[in-house]
């Protein structure tokens, strides 16, 4: 089972696991059931099932039973505002703000992740995590906003060697390559 395969390999770092049910009597069953693989689980609970229907009620059980959950999905300063006033002391919550997708719509995530960060600072059992990462300038986006955790791509993070890098050496290094491919294709104009 991929799970607890997982969970052998880390021990000492929070792990998130999503339910996959849309209704919420069986997402709670799932839940618990995941909550009960290991100590450093996090059940992650999307802010709405597929109807738009709140899952503020569930959280707030779950939370208040002392399962530590990632709150999914999440695009508005308002949902923030619902899980915040739905958690427990009892447990620990990760509220995870698809910024990549807030951005996706046009939208500059900064000032957004910003006030979601001053929504929940009081609470000292939340953390807020950038996630939906879209480009490497959002790590740096992250730490500016003063996130806790970001989710970040194997392939973003291929490209944590391009920070600093001088744009002169750059831009010859993309006219290389642009030639390297119209050579390896074979393609000619004349």
């Amino acid at each position: 089972d991929f799970a607890q395969e997982v969970l052998r390999r880390i021990t000492d770092l929070p792990i998130s696991f999503e339910v996959f049910s849309d209704d919420f009597g069986t997402m709670e069953k799932e839940a618990r059931e995941i909550n009960s693989w290991g100590k450093n689980v996090f059940v992650k609970i999307p802010i709405t099932n597929t109807k738009g229907e709140s899952s503020s009620k569930l959280i707030e059980r779950l939370s208040s039973d002392g399962i530590n959950l990632n709150i999914t999905a999440i695009l508005t300063t308002e949902q923030v505002k619902k899980v915040v006033q739905n958690i427990s002391d009892n447990s620990d919550t990760i509220i995870s703000v698809f910024a990549g997708r807030i951005a996706d719509t046009g939208r500059n995530p900064i000032p957004i992740m910003q006030e979601c960060l001053s929504i929940i600072k009081n609470n000292s059992n939340a953390e807020l995590l950038w996630a939906s990462s879209r480009e490497l300038l959002n790590i740096f986006h992250a730490e500016e906003c003063g996130c806790d955790i970001i989710t970040v791509t194997n392939d973003l993070l291929k490209k944590l060697k391009l920070v600093g890098k001088d744009l002169s050496e750059l831009s010859l290094d993309t006219v290389k390559m642009f030639y390297n491919d119209a050579v390896s294709i074979g393609y000619k104009i004349l």
